[in-house]
C-alpha cells in the first residue's frame, strides 16, 4: 500500500498501453468508414470512372517515376539457362527494371510452335521455387499459356540483399515514394520483356495473375498498364477497415504509403479502379489471413459495382477449397477467365489437372542469380541523397517552421492539464501531472518545482524516448538538472516537466497478437499505419510536445523556457522548437524558446535512408522528412539563444566522431556540439547554459497553468489542493 502523501499517477480517461493504438485506428477506421460512403455515392452516380481516375492518380504519385513501356528503355534480355520439363520449357533470364535491378524472369514456354498467349504470375512475399507459384506456372503452360514467373525484393527470394521488405522498405518513407513501386515495376518490364519475344502474341494483351503479395502486385500493376486484359488475384484483398487496421496486422510498408487511407484508396478501390479489366477476384475458404467472410463481402460489393458500371460479366468470384495458397482449381478457373477475355474462346474447354503431373521442380531449375548491385536500399538512397543535396544551407525562422510544420502537421493544442498533490523532494516539490492533447492523447508528467527559500529560474521540458521513468530514476540526467540536492538559499532552480509523449514511457503501446510473427512489432504495426492516414508517429509526438509546451510555457513572468530530449526525444524537440519559434505565431511563447539541447539523438535522417545497417525503431522514418529538412538543417537555422548538441548517434546508434560530428552539423554558430562525450560533461554543459538563460531577476513563482475557471492563478489546481 502507498503511504500517505506519495504522490500517485494522476487518472487517465483509459489504459495508457492502448490509447495510441486505438488514436492511430480510430483515425484510420473513420476515414476508411467515410471512403465507403463517398464510394457508393459515387457509384451510384454511374462515375466509376471518376473513382478509378482519382485513385490511379493517386497511386502514380504515390510510386514516382515507374519507366515502363514507352517511357523505360529497351529491354536487353540475358539468358541463364534452359531445362526441360514433361510440360515445357523452362527459360531463365534476365532484365532491368530500374537501371540495374535485375528482374530474375523463368519463362514456362508450351510445347509447340506459337506464338502463345501469356500470363505474367508475380510472386507474392516468398520465393518462386515454392509450390503456390512454380506449380501454377507448370500448369499454365501445359493449358498453353506462356507464363512468367519472378521473385519480389526480398523475402525467400533471389534478390534479397538491400531488399529487405520491411527493414528497406520503411526507409521510403523519409523520401516520399512507396516501396510498391520496386514489386509492381518489375510486373510491367516482365510485359515489356514479352513484346521482345516471337513466340508471344500480345495482339489481345496479356493477362496476369498471383497469391498473396502477388495479388497485390497484379492489383497494382493494372492500375498503370491497359496491356493487362484481364488480372486473377488471389487471397490478397479485402477492406482495410477489417484487415490489417482493425485485426492490427503486422503489413509490409509497401502497401501502407505515405496518405493512403487519408486519401481514401481502400483495397476495394484499388480493385474497382482496374475497372474495365475484366477481374477474376478468387479466395481460400480456410485462408488464416484474408478471412473468406471479408472475401464475400467484397466480392459482392465488387459484383454491384461492375454491374453498375454495366461490366457486370466482368467480375468474377471464385471460392476455393483450400487456404492461403494458389491451388490446381485456382489456375483451372483463371485459365476459362483467360481463354474468354484474352483469348475471346469463352467455350474452350479447361481439363482437368492432375497434381501428379506437376512435380516440384529443383531449385536450381528456377535460379536467374541476379544481381545485388542495385537493389531497394540503393535506388531510394541515391533518391535520398538527391533530395538532400537539394536543401538549402539554412532557413529563416518562418521558412523552418514552415518545413517542419509540411512534415508534422498541424500546431494543435493547448493541452488539457491537471497537477497533483506536492510531495517534498529536498530542494523541490514534485508533483504527478496528466497533459492531454486535444486529439485525446495523454501525456504522463514529473513536475518538480523549486521550494523557497529556492527560486524558480529556466522552465525545463524534459523528453526521452526511453519514457520519464528512465529519466528521473537512480538520479538520471532529468532528476540531476533539476538539482534537487541543492540547499543554496536563494539558489536559483530550473522548474523541470518531465513527460512521457505518447507511445512513450508509461504509453507505450501494449502487444497486439499479430506483432508476435517475425515481420511483426507494435512500432512497426503503429508506424505503418501511421504514415497511411497522412502521419507519423514522430510527428504525432512532435505535435504532442508543441501542446505540451503551449500549455505549461510561463505566460506572466516571461522566463526562459528550455526544450531537452534524449533518443528521439532529441529529434522532437529540435522539430517542435522550430514550430514555437516561429515568428507568425500569435502564441505568448512563440519566441521565448530561450534553450534547446539535443542527446544521443539521430544526427541525419539522411543517414537512415543511406547507411546499410540502422538501429533505429519505425518512428524514425519520419514520412517525407528529406522532402523538406534534416536535421543539420534543423539545428543551423534554430535561432535560440542556447543550442546543445550532445552525443549525435550514427544509423547505427553509435556516437559521430568529433571530426563527422563537425562536418555533419558545420555552421550551427554558437551552438554547443559535444560528440563522443561522457555523462558528466553533458551535465555541465546544460547546467551552464540554465545558469546562462535564466535572468537573475527572473521570479517564475507558481506558472505551471491555472485550472480552467481559475484564470486568477488561485493556490488550487482542478481543486485537487494547495500549490
Amino acid at each position: 500500500m502507498i503511504a500517505p502523501g506519495v504522490p500517485a499517477p494522476q487518472p487517465a480517461g483509459g489504459d495508457l498501453r492502448t490509447e495510441l493504438t486505438r488514436h492511430l485506428v480510430s483515425r484510420a477506421v473513420g476515414r476508411l468508414h467515410r471512403r465507403d460512403r463517398e464510394r457508393e455515392r459515387l457509384l451510384a452516380d454511374g462515375r466509376w470512372r471518376e473513382l478509378g481516375e482519382a485513385v490511379r492518380g493517386h497511386v502514380r504519385a504515390a510510386f514516382g517515376p515507374m519507366p515502363f513501356g514507352d517511357s523505360g528503355a529497351a529491354v536487353d534480355a540475358r539468358p541463364v539457362s534452359r531445362h526441360e520439363t514433361r510440360h515445357c520449357g523452362i527459360e531463365n533470364v534476365l532484365f532491368e527494371s530500374f537501371p540495374g535491378w535485375e528482374v530474375n524472369a523463368s519463362v514456362f514456354v508450351p510445347r509447340g510452335a506459337g506464338p502463345f498467349p501469356a500470363v505474367v504470375l508475380p510472386v507474392g512475399h516468398s520465393g518462386k521455387q515454392h509450390a503456390p507459384y512454380q506449380i501454377p506456372a507448370q500448369a499454365f503452360a501445359s493449358l498453353g499459356y506462356l507464363a512468367v514467373l519472378f521473385d519480389p525484393p526480398g523475402q525467400d527470394s533471389e534478390k534479397r540483399p538491400g531488399n529487405d521488405h520491411f527493414a528497406d522498405g520503411v526507409r521510403t518513407y523519409l523520401t516520399g515514394h512507396s516501396s510498391n513501386r520496386y514489386f509492381v515495376l518489375d510486373a510491367l518490364r516482365c510485359i515489356d520483356y514479352l513484346a521482345t519475344r516471337s513466340d508471344v502474341d500480345l495482339s489481345r494483351g496479356v493477362a496476369m495473375s498471383g497469391v498473396s503479395g502477388g495479388g497485390h502486385t497484379t492489383l497494382f500493376a493494372t492500375l498503370f498498364d491497359d496491356r493487362i486484359a484481364c488480372q486473377g488475384p488471389s487471397c490478397c484483398v479485402n477492406r482495410m477497415a477489417d484487415h490489417p487496421v482493425g485485426d492490427l496486422y503486422a503489413p509490409c510498408p509497401e502497401g501502407l504509403w505515405w496518405n493512403r487511407i487519408g486519401a481514401g484508396v481502400d483495397e476495394v478501390d484499388v480493385l474497382l479502379a482496374g475497372m474495365p479489366a475484366p477481374t477474376l477476384l478468387m479466395a481460400g475458404r480456410h485462408d488464416e489471413v484474408f478471412h473468406v467472410e471479408w472475401s464475400r463481402s467484397l466480392a459482392a460489393l465488387c459484383a454491384g459495382a461492375f454491374a453498375s458500371a454495366g461490366r457486370g460479366e466482368r467480375f468474377g468470384f471464385f471460392e476455393d477449397d483450400a487456404g492461403h495458397d494458389y491451388t490446381l482449381p485456382q489456375v483451372r478457373r483463371f485459365a476459362a477467365w483467360m481463354n474468354r477475355w484474352l483469348l475471346g474462346e469463352p467455350d474452350r474447354p479447361v481439363p482437368e489437372l492432375d497434381p501428379a503431373d506437376f512435380p516440384m521442380l529443383p531449385y536450381g531449375h528456377l535460379r536467374c542469380h541476379p544481381s545485388a548491385v542495385e537493389n531497394m536500399h540503393t535506388l531510394n538512397a541515391d533518391l535520398a541523397r538527391r533530395q538532400a543535396a537539394r536543401l538549402p544551407e539554412r532557413l529563416d525562422a518562418a521558412a523552418l517552421a514552415a518545413a517542419v510544420r509540411a512534415v508534422t502537421g498541424g500546431r494543435g493544442g493547448p493541452a488539457r492539464w491537471s497537477v497533483g498533490e506536492p510531495f517534498q523532494l529536498w530542494s523541490q516539490d514534485y508533483r504527478e501531472a496528466l497533459a492531454v492533447t486535444a486529439g485525446g492523447l495523454s501525456m504522463p508528467a514529473s513536475v518538480l518545482r523549486p521550494r523557497p527559500p529556492a527560486r524558480a529560474g529556466a522552465l525545463v521540458v524534459y523528453v526521452d524516448d526511453r519514457g520519464r521513468q528512465a529519466a528521473l530514476e537512480r538520479n538520471g540526467l532529468a532528476a540531476r538538472l533539476s538539482a534537487m540536492f541543492d540547499r543554496t538559499p536563494g539558489a536559483v532552480l530550473p522548474e523541470m516537466v518531465v513527460a512521457d509523449l505518447p507511445g512513450w514511457g508509461e504509453s507505450r503501446p501494449a502487444l497486439a497478437p499479430f506483432a508476435a510473427a517475425g515481420w511483426g512489432g507494435m512500432d512497426r504495426i503503429l508506424s505503418y499505419l501511421a504514415c497511411a492516414i497522412g502521419d507519423g508517429l514522430l510527428a504525432v509526438q512532435t505535435r504532442a510536445l508543441v501542446e505540451l509546451v503551449r500549455t505549461v510555457a510561463p505566460e506572466r513572468a516571461g522566463a526562459p523556457l528550455a526544450l531537452v530530449g534524449r533518443g528521439l526525444g532529441g529529434a522532437a524537440v529540435l522539430l517542435a522548437a522550430s514550430v514555437l519559434r516561429d515568428p507568425a505565431a500569435a502564441e505568448p511563447e512563440a519566441g521565448r524558446v530561450s534553450m534547446v539541447a539535443a542527446l544521443d539523438f539521430p544526427a541525419r535522417f539522411l543517414d537512415l535512408a543511406t547507411e546499410p545497417e540502422y538501429r533505429w525503431p519505425a518512428a524514425a522514418f519520419l514520412p517525407n522528412a528529406l522532402r523538406h529538412l534534416d536535421l543539420p538543417l534543423v539545428a543551423r537555422s534554430l535561432a535560440v539563444d542556447h543550442l546543445l548538441l550532445g552525443n549525435p548517434l550514427d544509423a547505427q546508434r553509435q556516437p559521430l566522431s568529433k571530426a563527422a560530428a563537425t562536418e555533419t552539423f558545420g555552421g550551427i554558430g554558437a551552438g554547443v556540439l559535444l560528440p563522443e562525450c561522457a555523462e558528466a560533461e553533458i551535465d555541465a554543459n546544460l547546467s551552464a547554459a540554465l545558469r546562462d538563460c535564466t535572468s537573475p531577476s527572473a521570479q517564475m513563482g507558481d506558472r505551471l497553468p491555472p485550472a480552467p475557471g481559475n484564470p486568477g492563478g488561485s493556490d488550487r489546481v482542478n481543486g485537487q489542493g494547495s500549490r
